[in-house]
């Protein structure tokens, strides 16, 4: 050993016994911060002011601050609807400060933050909903999926295993990772993203990655007086990560099976010595594989946020996220068999996709512009404005022709020649598409009493505007009737036919125009709405009513412009301060677009939903229960005509129908460690009234079942995280899907009926200081699992199989 070494080793000895001289010395504080009732405050920040020393409190409402020199401090207890506390500390060498605060909640009733008893349950709706009122007094089901739930059970993307946390939610149809296109209560239900409605066309929205996404409300019914016109049956808001004012970060690394990896990281702070400049940044890279052969979906995503608070009342926040999608052409995710074989007849892995095909690739940016101002600690004037582009550049797959049968490509009656069983000519078509939205809102919260009735007032306007332009008018038979695709002995190797050559240098604006593939629509309306308080606000009383007009045109008709009042009435009667019971009368109106093929003027969709329900907090808000039943009438609907051929796109006015339905949702912490989700929805949609005429012609009648919806649904998710000892912080968990009496997407509903659908998944996880790691299987019982559809026109039927057992394994590290 030479002397430079011998300095060396002495060196750093010299210098770790320093340090640990210095570690000696050093202090702690520790407490812990209580709302009013003596709730534990979890997520709240507590810093030393002036320093670095800062931390979070945990689910108890605990925290410490470790390694504090000696000395004099102020420490600060803050967060976003908080109101602000601080005092003076002295830190002592080698000894512990305690102190402890107990918090009352501000004026904006935590519209912006929500403080929860644990993991799984969220008490209050987010500001874009832009109720005051607590999730218990509202008179409507309205189900939040919290943002931890999302992380426990490793869901990346909006279309990704979100719907298994509320009642009655599926999708019968999936749109692979493309589309979300939930179902609920009988229809469709609307897309939102921060209280806008983010629908430009049938398809869209780009289902949302989870890595910008704080938590998802699901609200059942209509909402229109809150939001814009929409289907009665509901909406889902998805509301993204804003910046706290506390300083930290967390980056994820998860990977599994086909081939998917992902890396995602999470930035908050301020940028600011005073914190009154703070940001969030939120990105995202993934890699996606599929359990079929050639499919892929990979991900990239940067979502960054800046909010500026000018002083106690006026706040701004610009927000801007973008997604982009490179993925296997539309439609490579189903698989077609003959009528004769049913649903399910190929491996779960066979695919009808034809390697070689070029990427399909998504661009959606979404901007954001809020302005907040509080005129005092009653009234709050809040407006906000975005700018939604989405760019699509790809193809879509469908076959042309199921074999046996005849083949007649120009459908004159004369058949080119014959295919037999498990022979198919395969289609691409182009599906260029460009859609822009110019939303705006603006409305006013206010807070008053007239003698000893109180009022939660609720005003605004809002303004839209949306254009949708596709191309889906050149189409290409990769396959030849001499020369089919065979299911029963594939070739991916070049098609017969070759591979097509599309145009994609004519202005879009032009190709869409000459296929049919124009869609727009403009909006105004103006809302009101009261929410009266009698007895000490024990009974709740809302009046609403909401005016709206609205131009609508699609597949390049004449718009269409028409406009209603539709008014609301709800109560709500807390029994106890933890059981309420609630009851709802409500109006939809919904102008429709479309071509009847009798050239018959198309109305404007109406409907009212009445609903009954009772809510429940249990054991002091740790877990709640909500017990709801409706009906839902809807008049005038339009639906796709079962007789069109391939490129037609007629619609038919059902009349009306009705869905009826009860659903239960029970969510949050059992006791300490043990938490569920649990859910059961029975939903029933049937045809009430139908023109003679289009009963004769569509072979719809009165009493028939309306496609997409499953009549009962059940899921459940436990999680259990040990609390102490040597293996603090294991987790266990599983969960599963139940789907019985499953209805198809298309009034061709052929002789087959769907199955039932269980699913079963499960996990764990150990978390120790900074870093959680989480493994989870899914399909755990490795079932064959799918959805679809039959198609008369094709006779054929189509199904999308989900992956057979598969695992993800993923680390996340915060700091």
């Amino acid at each position: 050993m030479n002397i430079q070494t011998i300095k060396k080793v002495f060196f750093y000895v010299l210098f770790l016994t320093s340090l640990n001289m210095v570690s000696q010395e050093l202090g702690k504080v520790t407490g812990k911060i209580s709302l009013s009732g003596n709730i534990p405050a979890e997520n709240i920040a507590v810093s030393l002011k002036g320093t670095k020393y800062s931390t979070l409190t945990n689910s108890t409402g605990q925290y410490e601050i470790k390694n504090v020199k000696p000395g004099n401090y102020v420490i600060s207890i803050h967060a976003i609807g908080i109101q602000p506390v601080e005092d003076n500390i002295v830190v002592k060498s080698k000894q512990t400060t305690t102190k402890s605060f107990a918090l009352s909640e501000s004026q904006e009733d935590l519209d912006e933050v929500v403080i929860t008893k644990n993991k799984y349950k969220q008490d209050k709706p987010s500001l874009s909903l832009r109720l005051q009122t607590p999730v218990l007094e509202i008179p409507q089901n309205i189900q939040i999926v919290s943002g931890q739930t999302l992380k426990d059970q490793q869901i990346t993307s909006m279309s990704d295993g979100v719907i298994r946390n509320v009642s009655g939610a599926v999708r019968l149809e999936h749109w692979g990772d493309l589309y979300t296109n939930i179902t609920m209560r009988g229809s469709q239900i609307q897309a939102f993203r921060n209280g806008f409605n983010v629908v430009s066309s049938f398809w869209g929205p780009l289902t949302e990655d989870m890595s910008f996404v704080d938590h998802i409300e699901f609200v059942k019914g209509p909402a229109g007086f809150m939001l814009s016109s929409g289907d009665p049956s509901g909406l889902y808001n998805v509301v993204t990560k804003k910046p706290t004012g506390v300083t930290k970060g967390e980056v994820s690394v998860l990977g599994g099976s086909y081939d998917f990896y992902r890396v995602s990281i999470d930035l908050d702070g301020k940028l600011d010595k005073k914190g009154k400049l703070l940001y969030r940044f939120n990105g995202a890279a993934q890699n996606k594989g599929s359990h079929r052969d050639y499919e892929h979906n990979n991900r990239y995503v940067i979502a960054p946020v800046i909010s500026y608070q000018f002083d106690d009342k006026t706040k701004i926040t610009a927000e801007y996220n973008f997604q982009y999608a490179n993925m296997t052409e539309v439609g490579s995710y189903y698989v077609f068999g003959p009528e004769s074989g049913g649903y399910g007849t190929l491996p779960v892995g066979f695919t009808m996709t034809q390697p070689g095909l070029p990427d399909t690739n998504i661009q959606d940016h979404s901007g954001y512009l809020m302005f907040e101002h509080k005129f005092d600690d009653n009234w709050k004037l809040t407006a906000q404005t975005s700018y939604f582009k989405y760019i699509q550049q790809g193809y879509s797959s469908w076959p042309g022709v199921v074999g046996p049968g005849p083949v007649d490509r120009n459908f004159d009656g004369v058949p080119e020649g014959s295919l037999a069983a498990g022979e198919i000519i395969r289609n691409v078509g182009i599906w260029d598409a460009e859609s822009n939205m110019y939303l705006g809102q603006i409305f006013v919260n206010g807070k008053f009493n007239t003698g000893s009735v109180s009022h939660k007032i609720l005003g605004g306007v809002d303004l839209g505007s949306k254009d949708y332009a596709a191309d889906w008018g050149q189409s290409h038979d990769l396959d030849t009737v001499d020369q089919p695709f065979n299911v029963n002995s594939p070739n991916y190797g070049p098609p017969s036919n070759g591979f097509p050559a599309f145009d994609h240098t004519t202005p879009l604006s032009i190709r869409a125009k000459n296929a049919g593939g124009l869609m727009s629509s403009e909006y105004a309306a103006g809302y009101v709405q009261d929410e009266l308080g009698f007895f000490q606000n024990k009974l709740r009383l809302t009046l609403a009513a909401r005016y709206t007009w609205i131009s609508q045109a699609s597949w390049g008709g004449a718009p269409i412009a028409d406009n209603h009042i539709t008014p609301r009435v709800g109560i709500s009667y807390s029994v106890t301060e933890s059981l309420a019971l609630y009851g709802l009368y409500d109006q939809a109106f919904t102008p429709q677009s479309g071509i009847i093929k009798s050239g018959e003027s198309v109305k404007p969709l109406t409907g009212n939903n009445v609903e009954f329900g009772v809510k429940k907090d249990w054991f002091d808000g740790s877990w709640s229960t909500t017990l709801a039943a409706y009906s839902i009438l809807k008049k005038n609907e339009l639906t796709s005509d079962p007789a069109n051929t391939p490129g037609e796109q007629y619609s038919v006015v059902l009349g009306e129908k009705r869905a009826q339905g009860i659903e239960f949702d029970l969510r949050g912490k059992i006791f300490d460690g043990l938490n569920l989700i649990a859910n059961y929805a029975f939903t029933e949609s049937i045809v009430n009234k139908v023109d003679p005429a289009v009963s004769a012609a569509t072979g719809i009648m009165v009493g028939d079942i309306v496609p997409g919806y499953s009549k009962h649904v059940a899921n459940a998710w436990l999680n259990y995280t040990v609390q102490s000892g040597k293996i603090k912080g294991f987790g266990v968990s599983l969960g599963g899907t139940f789907l019985d009496g499953r209805q198809t997407d298309t009034w061709s509903v052929g002789l087959q009926k769907l199955p039932s659908y269980f699913k079963l998944d499960g996990g764990l996880s150990y978390e120790t200081g900074k870093v959680k790691v989480t493994a989870n299987v899914f399909n755990i019982l490795d079932k064959y699992l799918y959805s679809g559809s039959y198609y008369s026109y094709l006779s054929a039927y189509y199904w999308q199989t989900e992956a057979p057992r598969n695992f993800r394994v993923g680390v996340t590290y915060k700091f």
